[in-house]
């Protein structure tokens, strides 16, 4: 049964599946209809949306579209990356860092204007019904949740397309073939300023070679320059604030990155990952910012974190990951470890010089005012600040339990 509502805020990009969704929405809920679009630098126009949400009978001052890279990089992408987190291993968390926020501005919108309800576009099989649904929940816990696709019987192509064709909805070209039939939908994808993701299509059966065409953003490293190229990035308090000695904005930092990885093919993977439904899934990445930033971050801490801080951060990396992952971005335990995380960063500072060629990137200097790096300790030179006597009691009060169990148990 479903539950009464009067106004819904939809997460709505314009597409044709969030256009159908609109309709729905009027059709099945009788609701008034709020439309959100966010602009994360997606690398599309998003203003086209509005005209969308007009043809579709929604009110002018009910249409919100609002660019907010800005707080996506300094709000979202930043503390994750003091974290250095990596899902699995490899995943840079790109869709999923981007989902808490749109989450917020749903529930934002939806108390200036008065909405008992939020929608969302996303599947019954992936992770992103539980990220946007656990952002919602977290913040206003009354709240009513739509999920279409759980809900409604337009589950293949061809009745989506029928839906659209009877409601009057416009058909994108990419959709249909010349004779209007429904032809195989493109790859699955999801794009912001971190990242651009591809699931479906030729990229489900695992053995297969990712097709060259399907890469977007990047050179391949094949056909990156031959000419390997230089560049600095400052560092304040964990986060990136300059590159070459120039200061920018966190957004205007990530896109500047992007581009410098993009030219030399850096920052595509491709992996078997495990959703937090149950189920394996197969998905291609170009993360090229993110990618650089991470080699330089850990660049800049490895002279600044002490060893035991450093050690210890690292080995909260994989829950912390596991958490943004799994939608938990807006919980307590989350925001414990960022609490301990960014203690950690006060003293990361400085400036780490990399060199990128060819989908590589390497650090190849890096320097601090706070520097824990102490050449005249670790020289293999002669020395005056180190006893190297010093080291036997060191490895004998090390060895003792061991000694002394040897003694005891004859080992």
């Amino acid at each position: 049964m479903k539950k009464e509502v009067k106004k819904v805020v939809l997460a709505y990009s314009g597409g044709l599946d969030t256009s159908i969704i609109l309709k729905w929405l009027q059709e099945e809920y009788k609701a008034e209809v709020i439309t959100f679009t966010a602009d994360l630098g997606q690398g599309e126009e998003v203003e086209p949306a509005r005209q969308k949400a007009l043809d579709n009978g929604i009110k002018p001052e009910n249409i919100f579209i609002l660019d907010i890279q800005e707080e996506f990089v300094k709000d979202y992408v930043f503390p994750m990356f003091r974290a250095n987190a990596i899902y699995e291993g490899e995943y840079l968390l790109g869709t999923s860092i981007a989902r808490p926020l749109i989450a917020k501005k749903q529930i934002e919108i939806a108390q200036k204007m008065g909405a008992d309800a939020v929608s969302h576009g996303a599947t019954g099989k992936g992770n992103d019904q539980v990220r946007f649904e656990l952002g919602y929940l977290g913040l206003n816990p009354d709240i009513t949740v739509i999920a279409p696709w759980r809900e409604w019987d337009l589950n293949s192509r061809e009745k989506l397309l029928a839906y659209a064709r009877e409601h009057g909805i416009d058909i994108d070209k990419k959709h249909v073939d010349a004779d209007g039939n429904p032809t195989v939908s493109p790859y699955s994808m999801d794009a912001n300023l971190l990242h651009i993701s591809y699931e479906g299509l030729h990229l489900e059966d695992p053995m297969n070679e990712p097709e060259e065409s399907m890469w977007l953003w990047t050179n391949s490293p094949e056909n990156a320059p031959d000419e390997k190229e230089y560049i600095t990035i400052g560092y304040k308090n964990g986060d990136p604030i300059s590159i070459n000695g120039v200061e920018m904005t966190p957004a205007t930092i990530l896109r500047t990155l992007n581009e410098y990885g993009n030219k030399h093919g850096i920052g595509r993977i491709d992996i078997v990952e495990n959703r937090f439904v149950g189920m394996k899934a197969r998905g291609c990445y170009e993360t090229p910012g993110g990618t650089i930033m991470l080699k330089a971050h850990r660049a800049i801490e490895s002279i600044t974190l002490d060893r035991e801080e450093a050690h210890m951060k690292d080995g909260m990396i994989a829950k912390y990951a596991e958490l943004i992952y799994n939608g938990f971005w807006f919980s307590p335990e989350r925001e414990m470890l960022q609490a301990a995380i960014d203690k950690t960063q006060q003293f990361v500072q400085g400036s780490v010089r990399l060199k990128l060629y060819k989908g590589n990137v390497e650090v190849v200097g890096r320097e601090s005012d706070v520097s824990l790096y102490s050449e005249e300790h670790s020289t293999f030179e002669e020395d005056e600040v180190y006893n190297q006597k010093d080291a036997e009691g060191f490895i004998r009060l090390n060895a003792l339990r061991r000694i002394i169990a040897g003694k005891k148990r004859g080992h």
